[in-house]
């Protein structure tokens, strides 16, 4: 519980820090659709409205906005605001997740057992299907190759290869080379995570 309540915490604070932020500034820097009360954004594929008195934040499903103040999506998508950079721009070059942080961060991405790896593994065709309802593209690399739009441009590269006798099934992840203009290295994880579980949903 004590650790639940830590992460509730976090994304409080998160909220708290967005609220100090000029949303002028925020309305040019990404020219986000707003009214009164809410900024829109397209986040992972799905409609999203954002409160500028409270920053809390609603998914679109369907014809209703669903609360969507989870750990992920709030430190995830408030990251992307408040902390990219004005100059951001997509080199176009990939760049293999473990590249980006420490030698010792490589085992957070080296899991001997994938779930979601395992479940694509006995069915592809799960995790084409659900590329495809996210607006993926291919891209080259692995058994299957994919790059999903996070959010403002920058995507998230998927590879997947299959288990074999010697290798359990892979799910690998890629970014921009500029990636770190967008968003700090430690939230990558979180943006991964959200993207696996929604893989996982679609």
């Amino acid at each position: 519980m004590e650790r639940k309540n830590n992460y509730l915490i976090q994304a409080q604070q998160a909220k708290e820090r967005f609220l100090t932020y000029d949303q002028q500034g925020l309305i040019r820097k990404f020219s986000l659709k707003h009214d009164g009360e809410y900024f829109y954004m397209t986040f992972l594929c799905k409609p999203y409205r954002l409160s500028r008195t409270t920053g809390d934040l609603w998914r679109q499903e369907g014809e209703n906005w669903q609360d969507a103040n989870t750990f992920g999506e709030v430190m995830t998508l408030l990251d992307l605001l408040c902390d990219s950079r004005e100059n951001r721009w997509i080199s176009g070059r990939w760049k293999n997740m473990q590249a980006f942080g420490m030698q010792f961060h490589q085992n957070l991405l080296e899991e001997p057992r994938d779930p979601a790896a395992e479940c694509f593994d006995r069915e592809p065709e799960r995790l084409i299907r659900a590329c495809k309802r996210l607006g993926a593209e291919k891209i080259p690399g692995g058994d299957y190759g994919y790059a999903v739009e996070l959010f403002d441009g920058l995507k998230i590269g998927i590879l997947f290869w299959h288990g074999d006798e010697e290798f359990l099934p892979r799910l690998r992840f890629l970014w921009d080379e500029n990636a770190m203009m967008y968003i700090r290295y430690e939230t990558m994880y979180y943006a991964i995570g959200l993207l696996k579980a929604r893989l996982l949903e679609a």
